[in-house]
């Protein structure tokens, strides 16, 4: 376990657990907490002992937002508030593209920059307590932690714009039904649930879900010729990859694959 302040941080079964860790205020983000997210997201990148990364917070809840007492004890000018909001997409666009899976297991709420940070996740995994809210509109501000790239994206833009003026509350199904939550467990077993979700990742071929999931991320910014560009260099490493290789042999001689999701699935099942 890492020494932080704000968070905690473990490794565990190819699995980078990082535990948002501040329950008296129900997660809510202040600058140590950002600064120490920051950190992870590049240890996560940069070690490979880290196979899929979990973001879950502490407590009964999974991120409030952010801290707005802490806010509140000085009045930030324009410029400094500006820089505040610049320096958290110094370290955002490296959690949404790290080159690994990346999971959100939410329960209770996920509100504001608490949202966005779920939706900055690649799977969303609930408990029937979770609630989502974007809720600047609530206290006069604008949306942000990476709020105006991911909401369209994922939601779709009239329902971005639904969410984002109404500042109304979510909750797990209506989440499920919208698309941004993947699965809902109850609340005893969401740990759980989510903590194997993201192991099933272990022996998967990072190389290539990350160059994968790079593309896609593109895929709204760029051209077909371009991403067709991507799509070519990435099948190029892809294919002269040793773990592409290794599944090859593992095929020709009928061994089971070392990745395969559906086997896991079931076996987790049973």
């Amino acid at each position: 376990m890492s020494d932080y302040q704000a968070i905690t941080w473990r490794v565990e079964d190819g699995v980078g657990v990082l535990t948002m860790n501040r329950p008296d205020k129900r997660n809510a983000l202040d600058v140590t907490m950002r600064e120490e997210i920051a950190d992870v997201v590049l240890r996560a990148r940069r070690d490979a002992a880290v196979k899929a990364l979990l973001i879950t917070g502490a407590g009964g809840a999974f991120c409030a937002g952010g801290d707005l007492a802490a806010l509140g004890e000085t009045r930030s000018s324009v410029e400094a508030a500006r820089e505040r909001i610049r320096a958290l997409h110094v370290w955002l666009p490296e959690l949404i593209n790290l080159e690994k899976p990346v999971i959100a297991a939410v329960d209770g709420a996920a509100f504001g920059a608490g949202f966005m940070l779920a939706l900055a996740a690649d799977f969303v995994l609930a408990s029937p307590r979770a609630r989502f809210c974007a809720v600047f509109a609530r206290v006069g501000l604008v949306p942000d932690l990476g709020a105006f790239w991911l909401l369209p994206r994922i939601l779709g833009l009239q329902r971005a714009k639904e969410l984002v003026m109404t500042a109304r509350t979510v909750d797990a199904e209506e989440a499920k039904s919208l698309g941004f939550v993947l699965e809902i467990h109850p609340q005893e077993a969401l740990a759980e649930r989510a903590m194997a979700f993201a192991a099933r990742f272990r022996n998967a071929p990072t190389t290539a879900l990350g160059m994968a999931k790079h593309a896609l991320n593109q895929s709204f910014n760029l051209d077909q010729r371009a991403l067709g560009e991507i799509e070519a260099y990435a099948q190029g490493m892809a294919i002269a990859g040793a773990y592409h290789h290794e599944a090859v042999q593992r095929f020709l001689t009928k061994q089971p694959l070392a990745f395969d999701w559906d086997r896991m699935a079931k076996e987790a099942s049973a």
